[in-house]
């Protein structure tokens, strides 16, 4: 039997980093018919009620349904660290999350934490995310098999290290290869899970790792491959260090196979003039983590690359402060107000959903409200707490009544999730 969700639909016709607030669709007395998983039909409610009688009926009243957000860089292996005091980068790395995912070779600690992480992400209206784990295959399975159980679409991998990391969380070129090749095979597009190919970044990488994991990708090039790119100063001055040959950062990743289309750098702050031209001619993905850029002191992402490239949003935890993409597009605000960017709410929920699904290369399934998607929904409580309802009392358009949940909301605007046609329970 179909189910009919009946309250403001809010779906994209085009890029509003392009198109502008026009680009937005918003159906104030909306349904979303979900059939088998996807996305049936969307429309007014009076039609979509007359002409599906026998569909179950949840009506959301004035509630905003949109896209179920996606997480497009995030680290679950981190979530017990999260808020961790006061580090730079490299110190953060090595005080807080070497030692934390030194645990993951305990396959039963690994399952413990993914069924956590997962839980805390949907209760924030996530409904995908596209994680690291760590060296560890047991970390791998641990978070595909939890979301697997979920009915959720999921993209992660194991995190490749064979230098500048403690000795436990070191593998090789070769093993690095080959634990991936086989997690690869094992999870790669079964249900909704998909495999991303994931060097941590160029430091704890040799060029020869980097080499055999650009192998790998030339292998199985419709998977993604992940890693991180000029996140800091100082992280940029060691990479210059360690790759004296390479012109930049970017540079390191080219020379080894792993920069195209299908992939993503988390970060990408301070960037050359040609490292802008290089990404935006290879078609890769960025991806904005603004929480983590302030946490870590890192800097402010430029937004504007939006309008040429493919650009996602994302917690980045445990880096990121907050599990919530709603806080993480508050932040994202922030940070482009600090650049002189003013954002408009259309530009901040397009990055959480249709953006980080483009920068997946997953816009086809996800990210958007249309018939034929997979049915992935998340339904906001525009007056979820007092603040935010005597916040929008003098809103005269859809806009000002959300922007108030964009920037206070938190677990409590979450009313419903709905992953994969099916309602969540939170």
């Amino acid at each position: 039997m179909a189910d009919l969700l009946l309250g403001q639909v809010l779906r994209f016709a085009a890029d509003p980093f392009t198109h502008g607030e026009a680009a937005a669709m918003i159906d104030t007395q909306g349904a979303v018919l979900v059939k088998d998983g996807r996305i049936a039909a969307t429309g007014p409610a009076t039609a979509l009620l007359r002409d599906h009688p026998q569909a179950r009926v949840h009506d959301y009243g004035q509630s905003l349904i949109t896209a179920g957000f996606i997480d497009a860089h995030v680290h679950y292996p981190q979530t017990a660290i999260i808020a961790s005091w006061g580090k730079r980068l490299i110190d953060w790395l090595n005080s807080y999350t070497f030692p934390e995912e030194m645990r993951f070779a305990d396959a039963g600690y690994a399952a413990a934490v993914a069924d956590r992480y997962l839980d805390l992400v949907t209760a924030h209206g996530t409904t995908t995310v596209c994680t690291y784990a760590t060296i560890h295959p047991e970390s791998v399975d641990a978070i595909f098999s939890a979301a697997r159980v979920r009915g959720m679409r999921l993209y992660a991998g194991k995190t490749c290290m064979d230098r500048n990391a403690p000795e436990g969380l070191r593998d090789t070129a070769q093993s690095a290869y080959d634990d991936s090749k086989r997690l690869l095979q094992k999870w790669h597009g079964v249900d909704r899970l998909g495999y991303v190919i994931t060097p941590r970044f160029s430091p704890t990488s040799t060029p020869e790792q980097l080499a055999a994991l650009g192998a790998l990708w030339a292998e199985y090039p419709d998977c993604l491959m992940q890693t991180h790119l000029s996140e800091q100063v100082d992280e940029i001055a060691w990479v210059r260090d360690l790759f004296p040959q390479s012109r930049d950062y970017l540079d390191t990743y080219e020379a080894q196979g792993l920069l195209r289309e299908g992939a993503v750098y988390g970060h990408a702050i301070h960037l050359t003039d040609r490292e802008r031209a290089r990404l935006a001619e290879a078609g890769a993905s960025l991806v904005h983590c603004p929480t983590s850029n302030t946490f870590i002191g890192s800097g402010l992402f430029d937004m504007g690359l939006a309008r040429t490239m493919r650009v996602g949003l994302a917690t980045d935890t445990g880096g990121g402060s907050s599990f919530s993409m709603l806080r993480t597009m508050a932040a994202a605000y922030e940070i482009a107000q600090l650049r002189g960017q003013a954002l408009h709410p259309a530009q901040l929920i397009w990055l959480a959903t249709v953006g980080s699904a483009r920068a997946l290369h997953a816009d086809s399934r996800i990210g958007n409200i249309a018939p034929g998607l997979e049915a992935d929904l998340t339904i906001l409580n525009l007056a979820s707490t007092p603040a935010i309802e005597q916040a929008t009392r003098r809103a005269e358009t859809i806009w000002q009544h959300l922007f108030p949940t964009i920037m206070m909301g938190d677990d409590r605007a979450i009313r419903a999730v709905w992953m994969g046609g099916k309602p969540q329970q939170r």
